[in-house]
């Protein structure tokens, strides 16, 4: 049996990678654990996509949950260990940013807007999608506390949160329609 527990952060303390370690409550482990949260409520909209055969929204979905996941190791790594992490595997990139950009504007070619503020819940899938894009900006907020202290100084990771955002609104816009069988005869 793998045993899961160590007992390190048992003084309140998680690890780092590559070595040091924060409190469990300090700004930086908000932040990546922020956007653990986010994976996981973006995960249920992916289930709920399957289950309703929005398979192509699904892998967009997962594709966010991937980004993030790379968003959060940049945020788990101590600064003076930086230079170690790998471009799109535990550093944002521009790429990423470019990439969540051009997925935005896909979506939102397919979608209008009404003239007010949108009220969540059309549907289960985008309801979870709009929770999803609340939880990332709450963690937009931890990074934005973490730059204010100069603890980050990663520009693209600033610029991806953002985008990581938008884009759950953007998924979040297209699905949303009373019937979710509707989205079929949208050119996906």
């Amino acid at each position: 049996m793998v045993k899961i527990y160590t007992r390190k952060g048992d003084d309140g303390t998680t690890s780092l990678w590559y070595g040091g370690r924060v409190a469990k409550d300090s700004a930086r482990t908000e932040a990546y654990g922020t956007f653990d949260e986010a994976c996981s409520t973006l995960g249920v909209a992916r289930a709920l996509c399957t289950d309703s055969g929005a398979d192509e929204l699904a892998a967009d979905i997962l594709r966010l949950q991937d980004d993030l996941f790379v968003a959060g190791a940049e945020l788990a790594t101590a600064p003076e260990a930086a230079d170690r992490l790998e471009d799109g595997v535990s550093r944002v990139t521009p790429a990423m940013v470019e990439e969540a950009e051009a997925l935005i504007d896909r979506y939102m070619a397919e979608v209008t807007l009404p003239p007010k503020f949108v009220i969540p819940g059309g549907n289960l899938i985008s309801a979870h999608l709009d929770v999803a894009r609340t939880v990332i900006r709450r963690a937009e907020r931890h990074v934005s506390t973490l730059v204010g202290e100069g603890e980050i100084a990663s520009e693209t990771l600033v610029h991806f949160v953002n985008r990581a955002s938008d884009l759950a609104y953007a998924m979040a816009r297209w699905i949303d329609v009373d019937d979710p069988a509707l989205f079929e005869g949208r050119g996906r």
